[in-house]
This record gives C-alpha cells, sequence and structure tokens, in this order.
C-alpha cells in the first residue's frame, strides 16, 4: 500500500479533521473501537480524533507496560478526563518483562513489545470487547524508517506484509499515517488539546525499552526513568524538538569516598529537527550539561559517568535503539 505524505506546509487542519473523523466513523460502522493511548502527541490526537467520531462507542485504554515516565499512567487519565473522554488503565507490566526478559538485540526487543501489545494485550481486549478495530497512532516517519530498515518501529504492521485481522482479530485504523510530527502538532493543537500535550517531545512507543542498551529489567527502567526525569526537568527550556536519556550496557570505572566504584553510565540526546528525518545536537551551555551530570550522578543510584551525543542524523538516529 502506498502512502502519500501530507506535506506541513499543506496541511489544512480542519479538512483534515473533518475527513477523518468522516473515515473513522465510517470504517467502524456501529461497532466498537479500542484506542490505544499512550499520551504522546500521537496517540493523543487519534484519541480525539476517534472520540468525535464515535462517542461512548471508542474503548480507551492506556496500557502500563512499565516502561513509562514517572507518573505518566495517572497524570494522562486526569488529562483526558478533563477532556470528557474517559480512559481506562490496564495493567501488563508483568507481560511485558516476561516477554523482555533476556533479550539484547534491539530488533528482538521490539519484535517482543509488537507481540506483545497487539496479540497478547490487546487481543484479549478485542475478545472481551467483541470490538473489530485497534486505533493507533502511526506517522510517515515511523513508515519510511521501517520500510527503509532503519529500524522497525512497534507499530508498522500491515506495511510489512502483516495481516492483523488473520493474527489478531482485528483491523488497525491509522488516521495520522500521512504526517509527520510537525503537521500532527498543528492537529492536535486544533483537537483541543493542551499545549502539555501537542507540545511536549516525542516519545518512543517501546517507551524507555528504546532508551536501554542491553537487557530490559524494572531495575535498570528505573534507572533510566529517574534520569528521564532529570535530563526534562532540565532541558524543557531549550525548545528543543527532543531529549531523552540513554542507559548503556557496559559498566564504567568511577570514584567515590576514594575509592572504586564500578557503576553505570547515562548518555544524554538533545535535538534540533523539524520532521526527526534529519537532526543535529543542540548547542547546550557548558553549565546547563555540568549541571545534568551533577544531578544524574548525584540522584540517580549507581550512575558514575554521564555523557552527551554531539553526532548528527544521520548518521546517528535520534534514538538509540
Amino acid at each position: 500500500m502506498e502512502i502519500k505524505e501530507i506535506v506541513t506546509d499543506d496541511l489544512d487542519t480542519e479538512s483534515f479533521i473533518g475527513k477523518q473523523v468522516k473515515e473513522i466513523s465510517s470504517t467502524v460502522g456501529d461497532g466498537l473501537a479500542i484506542n490505544a493511548l499512550s499520551g504522546g502527541v500521537d496517540s493523543s490526537a487519534v484519541t480525539m480524533l476517534a472520540h468525535k467520531a464515535l462517542g461512548n462507542r471508542l474503548k480507551t485504554y492506556f496500557i502500563e507496560n512499565g516502561l513509562m515516565r514517572e507518573g505518566e499512567p495517572e497524570r494522562i487519565v486526569y488529562l483526558f478526563k478533563e477532556l470528557s473522554v474517559p480512559v481506562e488503565i490496564l495493567d501488563a507490566k508483568r507481560e511485558f518483562f516476561d516477554a523482555l526478559k533476556g533479550l539484547t538485540d534491539p530488533e528482538e526487543k521490539r519484535e517482543a513489545i509488537t507481540r506483545v501489545f497487539y496479540k497478547d494485550v490487546f487481543g484479549d481486549l478485542v475478545k472481551k470487547s467483541k470490538a473489530k478495530h485497534l486505533l493507533q497512532g502511526t506517522n510517515y516517519t515511523d513508515v519510511e524508517e521501517t520500510v527503509a530498515g532503519i529500524k522497525r518501529q512497534h507499530n508498522i504492521l500491515e506495511q510489512l506484509g502483516i495481516d492483523t485481522q488473520e493474527q489478531y482479530g482485528y483491523k488497525v485504523i491509522e488516521p495520522l499515517i500521512q504526517l509527520r510530527k510537525s503537521g500532527i502538532r498543528k492537529v492536535a493543537k486544533d483537537l483541543g488539546l493542551p499545549k502539555e500535550i501537542y507540545s511536549r517531545p516525542p516519545f518512543p512507543g517501546p517507551a524507555l525499552a528504546a532508551r536501554v542498551i542491553g537487557e530490559v529489567t524494572p531495575e535498570r527502567i528505573e534507572t533510566v526513568r529517574k534520569a528521564t526525569t532529570i535530563v526534562e526537568e532540565e532541558l524543557s527550556h531549550t525548545g528543543a524538538f527532543q531529549y531523552l536519556a540513554v542507559l548503556h550496557q557496559d559498566r564504567v570505572t568511577g570514584l567515590r569516598a576514594g575509592k572504586r566504584d564500578y557503576g553505570l553510565q547515562i548518555e544524554v540526546r538533545c535535538w534540533e529537527s523539524k520532521d526527526a528525518k534529519v537532526g543535529s545536537p543542540t548547542r547546550l551551555p557548558h553549565d546547563v550539561l555540568e549541571k545534568l551530570s551533577e544531578r544524574i550522578t548525584g540522584e540517580v543510584e549507581g550512575v558514575v559517568s554521564v555523557t552527551y551525543n554531539i553526532t548528527r542524523k544521520p548518521p546517528s538516529t535520534i534514538e538509540v535503539v
């Protein structure tokens, strides 16, 4: 299936919203649809489009996979309650960590997350609710990077020849698949989403699992989660496209209280970009980098080294895994 990109400068948001609402309503008909909300701008925009189209025939779930930012599930449920959209939190932490146990290869980890998300978690919800459609916020860059073989995005299915009806028992609806992030932000704003949502930095579908090099365990996720909180607090003022913390696999030699401390290494990334196709590292002042280092090594247990990525995309990518 060929997908034609709608360039942000050519995007008429009012027309786009109207068209997608009609298409969602027509596709779902009189039935129910399930929606996967993560709190990112993509899934949030899809949630509002589907809510406008289906009302109470939309069942929206926040999947608590144990891989999200600190306090994310509760915050997102609250924000959407204010928008009159009910969201149910589904605890699936055990399923995700069991599937990730022992895996270190990036593609194997993405495949495990895809399988649990679509087959186990949503497959079960579909059977119980008898819904026949799942809405998700796939964007044009997700498709582009996957098809090009750069990295497989966990939400790319049909474009890889996966028949979701046959494998999972439902059809997937992707209203934003023609847009890049900048266009989706415009749509989200015009849908009435708060700035906290439509302007927030991108967050990967595999969540913090995409920011752990090596095996993903609850303990390693907690480390990168704490580092992420600090990075977002310190860099939110920069206006950068995206900023994140990465936990490396190997331990490095450190020094505390005059003794060797064989500890963890966090890499900080901060990006300037419009559409995630290309990007350049933000030229952060040294005092900002120094504060990041001091806070992360002082507040995140076991971390003895903090580095800053200075490589453009390409050859780097914005996310590390």
